[in-house]
């Protein structure tokens, strides 16, 4: 008999266990990419260290079921006593026999969100993720039900924003045909469930091409899971959007509800529930004002903090440095002289870049030179930490036992400003043979380690970029919430 469960994605539960083992203040858990992560731009493609980055693999975890709960009628999030997560005896749809899910329809909610230069994908990390629930569900003899929104579309459907083109790659990743269905609700929906066989997948279009998607309406969600058998979500980076594919639809549906198949060993939950120490994070991003919830978060929490992205020059201004024409918040400078008061004040080792990467233009043919950060020339922008940076870093890194690591260490889609990002993911690599826990957090910073050839050598990989950056400031996901409220 399916079971009503938590549905997270599988780098969501690992995310949530290790922000329950570091927050020191509470134990409860709480493409459009992350454009911006480092220095980087949408429409730009990252450069590649190896012509195709390998698939990471997960190790499944066998888990408890537990009975079913009746629907919930409120929003999830305005029950936080009951967001503890006990992965112990949450349900995934690896703890289904065959014979539970053959002939079933199952509502998968992906995040196929990814990046498209006209109808080309220029980065299918996020559909890949989602392969491993969707093989398991097609040889369990499911009918796979793909839902997913892309991009942002103001006033109904856009054709850039169409799924299409998604589905092609599904098709060649998983070896079978993938039916594109032009509507994801409606008489489309239901015509092409009814012409599904055992094992068969269709990709629905963009849910945003409706408004009461971002609205969480009811009926919408109701509308969504009208066809199917169950509702799986494997969508960790929608999962901060109280929308109606993700909150709506178990909280409004009588639909059996799961999270993904694939979930980390036992082994690497008991090290992130109990993170061994130093514990260090890694904030990249071009700018303060977007992570200050996350800094100050982590200010509470590690050893050790480095600071890296565009937002260095925030915080070498504030120490009365000259930054040429790099990228600085005038308004956040007293901020950034606060954050490192705080940082001083807990102990924490603040570590900014010592030297960086110039360009006389934010350019991938710029002309650069290093220089020491305390001498930077008028008329030059920083776009990278400098060699010496790089290796202050590493080793600074060297002891620690668990690593977070969110935003790119600089312009890593142009060569010139790469080296200072793929020296962190070697690091980290190295650090996670060394037996270190390594969790990398959402957006650029996974494009990163994808196209260093990394991702397979990471303890944990989440594509979701929001979602990532909500967790570790401890704020509740609606889309883990609402079913473990349902």
């Amino acid at each position: 008999m399916l079971v009503k469960a938590l549905s997270v994605s599988a780098v969501a539960l690992s995310m949530v266990l290790c922000y329950q083992a570091v927050s020191m203040a509470n134990q409860q858990v709480a493409v459009e990419p992350l454009v911006g992560g480092g220095f980087s731009m949408a429409g730009v493609r990252p450069v590649s260290r190896m012509a195709v980055a390998p698939m990471h693999s997960v190790s499944p975890m066998n888990v408890g079921r537990f009975s079913k709960p009746s629907v919930t009628k409120f929003s999830a999030v305005s029950r936080p006593q009951q967001l503890k997560v006990n992965v112990e005896k949450k349900m995934s749809v690896g703890d289904l026999k065959k014979e539970e899910l053959d002939g079933k329809v199952a509502l998968v909610r992906c995040d196929l969100n990814v990046p498209l230069d006209g109808k080309t994908i220029t980065d299918d990390t996020r559909i890949r993720a989602s392969i491993p629930t969707i093989k398991h569900l097609v040889e369990s003899g499911a009918k796979v039900l793909l839902t997913s929104h892309l991009g942002r579309p103001k006033d109904g459907p856009e054709d850039k924003f169409s799924l299409a083109p998604v589905a092609a790659r599904l098709s060649e990743l998983l070896g079978q045909d993938v039916t594109f269905v032009k509507d994801c609700i409606g008489e489309p929906v239901k015509e092409a469930v009814a012409t599904m066989t055992p094992g068969s997948v269709a990709l629905l279009e963009n849910v945003r091409f409706y408004k009461e998607e971002t609205k969480n309406e009811p009926e919408f969600a109701k509308k969504l899971a009208a066809n199917a058998d169950l509702f799986v979500n494997d969508a960790f980076g929608t999962a901060h959007r109280a929308h109606g594919s993700t909150e709506g639809v178990p909280l409004t549906s009588s639909l059996p509800s799961l999270d993904s198949f694939f979930r980390r060993s036992s082994t690497t939950f008991r090290r992130c529930a109990e993170p061994a120490r130093p514990f260090a994070a890694i904030v990249g991003g071009s700018k303060v004002s977007s992570k200050i919830g996350v800094i100050e978060s982590l200010l509470e929490k590690v050893d050790k903090l480095v600071i890296g992205g565009g937002m260095v020059f925030t915080f070498l201004k504030a120490r009365g440095l000259e930054v040429g024409s790099s990228l600085v918040e005038e308004d956040k400078l007293e901020l950034a002289k606060d954050l490192e008061r705080i940082a001083k004040e807990k102990g924490v080792e603040l570590i900014l870049p010592t030297d960086v990467v110039l360009a006389d233009a934010f350019a991938k043919d710029a002309n650069t030179q290093v220089a020491d950060a305390t001498a930077i020339p008028e008329g030059w922008m920083g776009l990278d930490q400098g060699p010496k940076a790089t290796e202050e870093i590493i080793a600074a890194l060297k002891d620690c036992k668990t690593v977070i690591w969110n935003g790119p260490m600089g312009v890593f889609e142009f060569e010139a400003f790469s080296k200072g990002t793929f020296g962190v993911a070697d690091a980290l690599a190295d650090l996670t043979k060394g037996g270190a826990t390594t969790i990398i957090g959402g957006g650029d910073s996974v494009a990163a380690v994808e196209q260093a050839g990394l991702a397979d050598q990471m303890s944990h990989i989440s594509t979701g970029g929001g979602a990532s950056l909500e967790l570790l400031e401890g704020k509740v996901l609606p889309g883990v919430a609402a079913l473990n409220a349902a």
